[in-house]
C-alpha cells in the first residue's frame, strides 16, 4: 500500500494518500455509515481547509473505503476519526492506513499522537495496542449511544520519536 508504482501497476490495490474537497461526500457517508453521530461534507470540508489538520483517505480503484483524521499542535496531534468501509474490515487496511497516517504525521514534527476509543470496541483498542498506543487515561461516559446509553472511552497515546 505505501509502494505508489506497486499501486499503479495493481489498480485494485489500496492507496493512502491526502484527501481532496472532491472526496467531501464519499468521506462523510463514510462516517455516517461508521458512527452514531456523522460529521457532514462541511466539516470534512473545514478540515481539509485547516492547515494543523491532516486528512487522508484509503481508496481502492476510484471508490474512498476509509480516511483518518488528524489535528496537530506543535510537536503533538490527536486522531480525530479513522474508519474503515465495514465490507472492507478484517483485511490488515486499517493498521495499513494508521501507519501511512502516523508516517506523515512524523514527517510534519509531531512527537505525540493522543486519541479516544470507545472502551469496548475490541478492534479498534486491538489496533492501537497493535500499532505502539498505550492506555494513559479514561473519560467517563465520553460517548453516547443512540438510545442513550454512555459509554466510556480510552485515553491513548502513542511516542512517534
Amino acid at each position: 500500500m505505501k509502494n505508489p508504482l506497486a499501486a499503479w501497476l495493481t489498480p485494485d490495490a489500496p492507496v493512502v494518500e491526502p484527501a481532496t474537497r472532491h472526496d467531501l461526500a464519499a468521506l462523510a457517508q463514510l462516517h455516517g455509515a461508521s458512527f452514531h453521530r456523522g460529521w457532514g461534507e462541511g466539516e470534512f470540508d473545514a478540515m481539509l481547509r485547516e492547515p494543523n489538520t491532516l486528512v487522508h483517505r484509503l481508496r481502492r480503484g476510484g471508490k474512498v473505503i476509509g480516511f483518518a483524521v488528524s489535528r496537530m499542535a506543535a510537536d503533538e496531534a490527536e486522531i480525530l476519526s479513522i474508519a474503515v468501509a465495514a465490507k472492507e474490515r478484517g483485511r490488515g487496511l486499517s493498521r495499513d492506513l494508521l501507519a501511512t497516517h502516523l508516517g506523515h504525521l512524523a514527517g510534519r514534527g509531531v512527537r505525540t499522537v493522543f486519541l479516544e476509543v470507545e472502551e469496548n470496541n475490541q478492534p479498534a483498542t486491538r489496533l492501537y495496542a497493535k500499532t505502539g498506543f498505550a492506555v494513559v487515561g479514561r473519560r467517563e461516559r465520553y460517548y453516547r449511544e443512540a438510545g442513550g446509553e454512555e459509554r466510556n472511552a480510552l485515553v491513548m497515546r502513542r511516542d512517534l520519536s
